[in-house]
């Protein structure tokens, strides 16, 4: 390998490694009849450490909570609800990332960097709707969300679904929304306006994904910033018979 060739490499690792810590999103999905926490970029179901799912909740139709525990597999999580829950949401610490002189990314904090070129502590958060006229309970524990207006899964394919997008309980502006992002994670359908407000068309008959990503100004010697992912998914089955 030549010198330019090995300055490619080292570039696309970079990258790489950039795009694992902001790009990658969760979202919740049935896998051989269990609930599982999916990890990736797109269509991606990429292998984590579940240890990093930092909290999981669920609810029934009228909001109420349902106790879940998460089952901490060799290399993904499954959620247990103990009845059947109509909404679920995650949460997940992907913990500091730094970028050292050379660009790669660590996976510690800045204060163990010397001359870090850039930091974060990133979290990923998902909301999933399961039953049509669910309501849904409080998601304060979900520092960016997105939040459906009305009842997803009773939008058809096609259609305009409503959703507010919050970071840390207040409307956030000009946040962009990835409508479809398990087949298109890099294609952005709109922004939020200043009431965190948007309107997105549903993709798919089956599963969505709808994701957003931000930062924020971050007040730790071991990150610059809050990085967050959110999705809100949701199985729409309308169509016309």
């Amino acid at each position: 390998m030549n010198k330019q060739h090995a300055k490619i490499a080292a570039a696309l690792l970079a990258a790489m490694f950039a795009g694992q810590v902001s790009a990658h999103g969760i979202w919740t999905a049935e896998r051989r009849g269990n609930i599982e926490v999916i990890y990736g970029d797109g269509a991606e179901d990429n292998a984590y450490d579940p240890k990093k799912i930092s909290g999981a909740w669920a609810s029934d139709l009228r909001g109420g909570r349902i106790p879940v525990t998460v089952e901490k597999l060799e290399d993904h999580a499954r959620l247990k609800p103990t009845e059947s829950a109509a909404v679920l949401s995650v949460a997940l610490d992907n913990g500091y990332w730094t970028q050292a002189p050379d660009k790669k990314w660590l996976n510690v904090g800045e204060t163990q960097v010397p001359g870090a070129l850039d930091s974060g502590r990133y979290y990923k958060y998902t909301l999933a709707v399961l039953e049509e006229g669910a309501k849904l309970p409080p998601l304060d524990k979900l520092k960016l969300v997105i939040v459906p207006q009305q009842d997803p899964l009773s939008v058809e394919a096609g259609k305009e679904l409503e959703v507010q997008v919050l970071v840390d309980g207040k409307p956030a502006s000009d946040v962009e929304l990835v409508a479809d992002f398990v087949n298109a994670p890099d294609e952005v359908a709109t922004k939020t306006d200043a009431q965190g407000k948007a309107k997105i068309i549903v993709r798919n008959r089956g599963l969505n994904v709808i994701a957003a990503s931000t930062t924020v100004p971050n007040d730790d010697p071991d990150a610059r910033v809050r990085g967050m992912f959110s999705s809100l998914s949701f199985v729409s089955e309308k169509h016309e018979h």
